[in-house]
């Protein structure tokens, strides 16, 4: 089951009842005025809860409730008072189960009836679009016009190039869905990263040039379309602008820094000692005893 549906259920019922109604088991009590916190952010909380479950269960799924059975079985869970329980755990799984599956088929359903609409729509359109003046179709059915030509030495996008190019893209009914105009940031991406009807217009341009293209869903998104904004077999329309292409550089591994070798330090040369200059001999006084004979290794300092 749907885990956002669950938490807008418990919503549904937290915001419809008071926690001290319920909590407590007491009997329904309309408030006229909030005096303590607890009232506020109770009061809050519930306000909070039950515009996100009005809007998930009402206005987007449209579930239709037993609002009274709803909050009963709310008040019973939370009490825990399992006497009262009309179903037991396994059953209640399988029932959300069972409404899970039966919307997500409802929806299924929905959505292919719309895509073969669009289909129709856009092969009529496509059919009528052609003729218009200044209109060229390619194999594929991608159709363009150009609106400015590129630059007359103006590169042409190739395979292994990187594009840079400003876009707006809209619905057949001018529903826009996207724009790089709009973010002020112009795409960059490989050649052939987008969808096919793209790399093909890409590849027939020149850096300057502007044009309008319009895509078959064959070559766009295909049956399955791309989230809520391009619904299934949707033709597009794209204004685009080739700001740049260029080869992509290729990326060469750095090589491992080598260790730096340095080359071991010199032995330094001490300069020999020179022999200390012999002192001049004194005459010792009178009366001193004669000195004695220096010993010969002292006679080479």
């Amino acid at each position: 089951m749907n885990k956002k549906l669950i938490i807008a259920a418990g919503a549904l019922a937290l915001a419809m009842t008071g926690c001290d109604q319920f909590c407590q088991g007491g009997a329904a009590q309309t408030k006229t005025s909030l005096v303590t916190e607890k009232e506020k952010y109770s009061y809050a909380l519930g306000a909070h809860f039950g515009n996100q479950a009005h809007f998930q269960l009402v206005t987007r799924d449209s579930i239709d409730l037993d609002v009274d059975l709803f909050i009963q079985a709310f008040k019973e869970r939370y009490n825990e008072d399992s006497t009262k329980y009309l179903m037991v755990d396994s059953v209640v799984f399988e029932t959300l189960n069972n409404l899970s599956q039966s919307r997500q088929k409802e929806k299924e359903m929905k959505d292919s009836l719309a895509a073969e609409a669009n289909k129709a729509a856009g092969e009529a359109f496509l059919a009528k679009n052609k003729t218009a003046e200044g209109v060229i179709t390619t194999e594929s059915g991608l159709q363009y016009k150009v609106i400015t030509e590129g630059n007359a030495d103006g590169a042409t996008p190739a395979d292994g190039h990187i594009v840079k190019v400003h876009y707006t893209g809209t619905l057949l009914d001018g529903t826009k869905f996207d724009s790089s105009v709009d973010r002020g940031q112009p795409l960059e991406f490989p050649i052939g990263a987008v969808i096919p009807g793209w790399t093909e217009m890409l590849k027939l341009m020149k850096v300057g040039e502007k044009v309008t293209a319009w895509i078959p869903s064959d070559i766009a998104y295909g049956p399955r379309g791309r989230g809520p904004q391009i619904p299934g077999n949707s033709t597009l329309v794209f204004e685009m602008e080739l700001i740049d292409t260029h080869a992509a550089e290729e990326v060469k591994p750095a090589e491992p820094a080598k260790p730096e070798v340095k080359a071991a330090p010199k032995a330094e040369k001490k300069a020999p000692k020179k022999a200390a200059p012999a002192k001049a001999e004194t005459a010792a006084p009178a009366a001193a005893p004669a000195a004695p004979a220096a010993p010969a290794a002292a006679a080479a300092q």
